[in-house]
């Protein structure tokens, strides 16, 4: 199976990142800017780096966008420009797209002319800042999607004394646990005997919905 292409449209601080970043891991990545600096600044990792328009649709159809898989439209603080890059994209035919707003006003507009996915960059890390400074026993978190994480956490306190199959956490809560950490060697242990009398210093690697994680961990608890 052929590795996804994708095109950036846009290359301030965060088309730029997710061009450098994707190239790393060996992507095609079609990067875009009308601005010569910002494509000089990624043309040295980036498959190949553009000045352009990006709300011209024949200039993008010369580049041949429409064989591209995925579309990032990283400007944010213009909202026409956003607009016609989604609209050029989804004409064009890319089959997936991605778009930056700066605000819930922009975010809603561009859900609704097409966009597949929008994030607001400034928002979502301030939120993950905020929460990774209330963790108190989280130790690793990893974000699948919006809703849920893998997570490698110290047990709550209400869990200790208690067997897994006695607390049945999956039907309970939805967490699903994937291993336990040895306190004593530090190997994570894949396989976890259902009667395991949970002890007050272990660590489990979990799968739950984030909110529910949270709750365990800083929030009330469940």
């Amino acid at each position: 199976m052929k590795n996804r292409q994708y095109v950036v449209l846009g290359l301030g601080v965060f088309g730029s990142t997710i061009t450098k970043t994707l190239s790393q891991f060996g992507c095609e990545v079609l990067a875009i800017d009308k601005d010569p600096e910002c494509v000089q600044r990624v043309s040295e990792f980036a498959t190949k780096a553009v000045i352009g328009d990006i709300t011209d649709q024949q200039f993008l159809i010369d580049l041949g966008v429409e064989e591209f898989d995925v579309g990032i439209v990283a400007i944010g603080n213009h909202l026409e420009e956003s607009l016609l890059g989604v609209l050029n994209l989804k004409e064009i035919g890319v089959p997936y797209i991605i778009a930056k707003a700066k605000n819930k006003r922009f975010k809603v507009v561009l859900e609704k002319i097409g966009a597949d996915r929008v994030c607001r960059p400034e928002k979502e890390m301030g939120e993950r800042v905020a929460r990774s400074l209330l963790r108190k026993n989280i130790t690793d978190l990893i974000e699948l999607d919006d809703n849920y994480s893998v997570v490698e956490m110290k047990v709550p306190q209400a869990w200790v004394g208690h067997s897994l199959q006695g607390l049945n956490l999956r039907k309970n809560y939805g967490i699903n646990i994937l291993g336990i950490r040895d306190e004593k060697t530090h190997k994570l242990e894949l396989s976890v005997d259902p009667q395991y009398s949970i002890r007050m210093d272990d660590h489990f690697l979990m799968i739950a919905e984030t909110e529910t994680i949270e709750k365990f961990d800083y929030l009330v608890e469940v």
